[in-house]
């Protein structure tokens, strides 16, 4: 296990960081096409238009063509969104980390470093419209390189953007992640996140049924947490 240590986004670490949270993006559309897959209503689309086309037309050819191409269709449409969020992030506030995480003193941008290289990233805005009465942090883009997992850095990364929450007076930390995401989704909740609601992000997703969790962190006015 290679050290690693963590510290605030430079410019001169864009390309990895774009490209780390492109990958880690990606990578979750096999595991949202899969559990699309294992839907009940998506095993009778799939089983039942086939049959239809072979009912009517006989060939088992034209069957097998419908089936192939549901099925290009449904990856298609499953991947749509994810692609989609970082095409929407690049054009946002990815386009200029500096300006979107480290103009202000509420926010920030941290990269975990390995062997001189770019393993991990996480990043925190203030919430423009937090409930009355709550000061909220929340937090985005916790991705780590695949070669570096189970090496505790994701976990790192949530605590850095815990005790900074800490120490910039927040009461709580938010995120959103979804179903599929579900490495991610256990380690928050056991670092003590807990989960406040629950969304679908777009028809799409409403759709091939992946919602998403909204996960609170309940920080302790007395400035002591269990989970850090």
């Amino acid at each position: 296990m290679a050290p690693y240590h963590i510290r605030k986004y430079q410019e001169s670490d864009r390309k990895p960081v774009v490209d780390l949270f492109y990958k880690g993006m990606v990578e979750h559309i096999p595991a949202a096409f899969r559990h699309t897959l294992m839907l009940p209503r998506t095993l009778v689309f799939l089983i039942g238009v086939p049959l239809c086309i072979l009912l009517v037309s006989g060939s088992w050819l034209l069957a097998f063509v419908s089936s192939l191409t549901l099925l290009v269709f449904l990856r298609l449409l499953v991947g749509y969104p994810w692609k989609q969020y970082v095409v929407t992030c690049l054009r946002t506030d990815m386009a200029d980390i500096t300006k979107s995480y480290l103009s202000a003193c509420g926010s920030c941008f941290w990269v975990a470093e390995s062997g001189g290289q770019v393993v991990g990233t996480v990043c925190a805005l203030p919430v423009e419209n937090p409930p009355l009465g709550k000061k909220q942090l929340e937090l985005f883009h916790l991705s780590v390189a695949v070669e570096h997992r189970g090496e505790g850095i994701a976990k790192a990364l949530v605590r850095t953007v815990l005790q900074f929450a800490r120490d910039q007076g927040y009461g709580e930390v938010v995120l959103d992640t979804s179903i599929v995401q579900r490495s991610a989704l256990s380690l928050y909740l056991r670092m003590g996140f807990q989960e406040t609601g629950q969304l679908f992000l777009s028809i799409i997703m409403r759709l091939v049924a992946i919602p998403t969790f909204h996960l609170t962190y309940h920080l302790p006015t007395d400035g002591r947490g269990a989970h850090l």
